[in-house]
């Protein structure tokens, strides 16, 4: 069974190159293949080889080097892009979604292959295939993150303990003395038993005696009151 492939390739064009030498003409063949993963990362390369098979593998293991993140929100490019590269000039807009790939020639494979699923785009330049496909790459390379836009990440799993490991939770009881424990709801909690000692008797204080009542003195009787003599005759 084969595993599956980390990136795709899409090969945009294959060239015959001829060089006159002294003894005469040496043909060879030049590949230019687009790679990405259709996730944010694409780059493309260019080979050249006696044989086309060769010329494709040194493209592949070129553009695996030159790879670019491109920041793709939700499913389009976060903002509209234009750029002129040597006789190519291209025009990027976001689009809602449901659009689609407007695009067309390798301006589509390049966007197809980054993840992108929804934006309009538009050449004014030159029809040369490998002139837009470097300026495809250069305008990807250059979009920025929106500072407005967060991306959110994902919430943490949250994993339950298993009920045959999870420890009972501990329960305080406060008892005051004299007060009995009701038996516990669970069953499977041992049962504790508290001992609540007696609450102490508090003995009356003494009461102190009144003091005793003095009884009054009796009254001393008074003397007879003396009659004056009767004058003498």
């Amino acid at each position: 069974m084969r595993e599956a492939k980390e990136f795709d390739e899409e090969v945009i064009q294959i060239d015959r190159v001829t060089r006159v030498v002294k003894g005469g003409r040496r043909l060879r063949f030049r590949a230019t293949v687009v790679v990405g993963n259709h996730k944010g990362r694409v780059g493309i390369g260019i080979g050249k080889s006696t044989e086309v098979q060769g010329a494709i593998q040194k493209a592949i293991a070129q553009a695996k080097k030159a790879m670019i993140s491109v920041p793709i929100v939700g499913q389009t490019i976060p903002h509209r892009i234009k750029i002129k590269f040597k006789s190519a000039k291209l025009l990027l807009m976001p689009a809602c979604p449901g659009t689609g790939i407007i695009a067309g020639g390798p301006l589509r494979k390049v966007i197809d292959l980054a993840g992108i699923k929804d934006i309009l785009s538009k050449s004014l330049g030159c029809n040369n295939r490998v002139t837009n496909t470097q300026a495809a790459l250069v305008a990807l390379s250059q979009l920025k993150d929106l500072p407005w836009i967060v991306k959110k990440a994902p919430p943490a799993p949250v994993i339950a303990p298993r009920p045959e490991t999870a420890a009972p939770a501990k329960t305080v009881t406060v008892v005051k003395p004299g007060s009995t424990i009701a038996p516990a709801k669970n069953p499977s909690l041992p049962r504790v038993e508290v001992k609540s000692s007696p609450a102490p008797v508090k003995t009356p204080a003494p009461t102190k005696t009144a003091a005793p009542v003095k009884t009054p003195a009796p009254a001393k009787a008074a003397a007879p009151a003396k009659t004056p003599d009767k004058p003498a005759k």
